[in-house]
């Protein structure tokens, strides 16, 4: 089995909230089903649906990998409107990182990798 790519869907507590707030932190948007919504930056692709399970979505983790995460830590500190957290970015061995919950609890590891 060759694989070239992956895909996971993100559950949604309110469905236009989180699609508003994936926009805000720059991932364009295009409309799959009135339940389903696929969200693109660069070559990186994720599913948000309109289905939520409180356990599913606060067991949820996800690496984003970024070339700048100075860059990611303005853009999350200008968000507004949305019921969410973030810590400061983190120095850990392997890169820099920054922990941001989503709307419906969904943990982003926002991660720049320095190669160490």
């Amino acid at each position: 089995m060759q694989v070239d790519d992956i895909r996971v869907f993100i559950p949604s507590k309110d469905y236009e909230t989180s699609k508003s707030f994936y926009q805000a932190l720059g991932f364009k948007m295009d409309y799959v089903s009135d339940d389903l919504s696929l969200f693109e930056n660069g070559d990186c692709f994720f599913f948000l649906q309109r289905f939520y399970n409180h356990d599913l979505a606060n067991n949820l983790v996800l690496q984003l990998s970024v070339l700048d995460i100075n860059e990611a830590h303005e853009r999350i500190k200008c968000l507004q409107g949305f019921d969410f957290k973030y810590n400061p970015i983190q120095e850990e061995r392997w890169g820099k990182v920054i922990f941001l919950w989503g709307p419906s609890g969904e943990l982003w590891q926002i991660t720049e990798f320095t190669g160490n």
